[in-house]
């Protein structure tokens, strides 16, 4: 069993006011994410969950950045945003047949972020997770659910997620809920308390805070000093951890990463 590793990263690599503040000036586009992948150890990617991508696409952001470098991808609208989750198996299908495992090694989770108005539905909810599927082309898939409604604070929920080996993913600093149980083999955080009041984008006590936390959940603990977990605690166990600054001051949100990555190693 290889040790539990710890991705640190930002929403994306295309945002025009980190040229000059993130990206140095004069970089070409076509090198930020050469230059991204150099500094930071992971990216989530939104653009799918607006369209599909090609595999093509997939396979050159493989190439452009470092070995232990992973993307997390944004599942495709057209699986969450529906009324009844149970009905999407088609567009799942599709989504994960798209092209993802040109990433390979490089395939991080993938987030299924529900919309802030889908409320708790137990039978719903286990339909959908049961069409998520386990590996495709032979590549082991990460499944994390962001549900965005103070309803899924809900046992059922957690005991849903946990049986399937789905994480539930912690927003944290933000206007969502705050769900902090462990149930999978992993963790999955997106942190947007970035504000312009500090050049990294949080106080430095925050940061060594968070960076204290990925630690810990690597090591097998939980995030109690978070929020306490809406059911039983989960089985202690190392896990891989991924840690994405998200929204928040936007601007500041790679030098938040990079703190935390420094942090993280020191």
């Amino acid at each position: 069993m290889t040790a539990p590793r710890i991705h640190i990263g930002i929403g994306g690599w295309v945002f025009a006011p980190w040229r000059g503040s993130f990206y140095p000036k004069g970089l070409p586009q076509k090198e930020e994410l050469r230059y991204a992948g150099e500094r930071l150890t992971g990216i989530e990617i939104n653009g799918t969950y607006y369209g599909a991508q090609k595999p093509a696409s997939f396979a050159r952001w493989r190439e452009e950045t470092p070995a232990g470098f992973v993307f997390a991808l944004k599942g495709s609208r057209f699986v969450t945003n529906r009324r009844v989750l149970a009905e999407a198996g088609p567009s799942v299908g599709k989504f994960c047949a798209s092209g993802i495992t040109e990433l390979g090694d490089k395939l991080g989770p993938i987030n299924w972020q529900l919309p802030a108005t889908k409320r708790f539905d137990a039978d719903d909810i286990a339909a959908f997770l049961a069409l998520l599927p386990e590996s495709v082309d032979g590549i082991t898939l990460r499944h994390a659910i962001e549900a965005r409604h103070d309803s899924f604070r809900d046992p059922g929920f957690v005991a849903l997620c946990r049986d399937r080996g789905v994480a539930i993913i912690t927003a944290a600093d933000g206007e969502y809920p705050t769900i902090t149980d462990l149930t999978a083999p992993f963790a999955y955080l997106r942190i947007m308390g970035t504000t312009a009041d500090h050049d990294a984008g949080y106080a430095p006590d925050a940061l060594d805070t968070w960076a204290m936390r990925a630690k810990a959940l690597a090591a097998g603990k939980g995030l109690d000093d978070l929020h306490p977990p809406v059911a039983t605690a989960a089985e202690t166990t190392p896990r891989d951890v991924f840690l994405f600054v998200i929204s928040g001051e936007k601007e500041r949100n790679p030098a938040a990463a990079q703190e935390l990555i420094r942090r993280v190693k020191g």
